[in-house]
């Protein structure tokens, strides 16, 4: 648990870095957070409607991973639009994808630690 809150903390200070730091000085990759936020949310309903006991592939979980990987890569893609379109700089669009990637391994390393359904589960928050 504390390693998921220290791994939250660095991916936000590196985002937080390509934004504020005084040569880049643009707020515009905080738009980055929309997809911190609507990542885990597919997978988290698609939990709540398909029964784990079944071996097969789900079509509900598949588009739900689906979904999870495209929201995933828009988060990698937006920062290297804006730096394309001269919105931020590279040095800022570099900090922003380090940050990204920390942040999604963060969210990753929770699913992975509390996905299951035993006493140690997420679910019952």
């Amino acid at each position: 648990m504390i390693s998921l809150s220290f791994g939250g903390a660095v991916g936000l200070m590196f985002l937080m870095l390509g934004c504020a730091l005084p040569q880049y000085n643009q707020y515009w990759p905080l738009f980055v957070l929309f997809f911190y936020i609507l990542s885990p949310i597919p997978y988290c309903i698609a939990r709540r409607l398909i029964d784990d006991t079944d071996a097969t592939s789900n079509a509900c979980k598949e588009l739900a991973i689906f979904l999870t990987t495209g929201i995933v890569v828009s988060a990698f893609g937006l920062p290297i639009v804006f730096a394309r379109a001269e919105l931020i700089y590279w040095g800022a669009c570099a900090l922003v994808l380090t940050g990204n990637t920390v942040i999604f391994a963060t969210i990753l390393g929770f699913f992975l630690v509390f996905g299951s359904n035993d006493d140690f589960s997420w679910q019952q928050w």
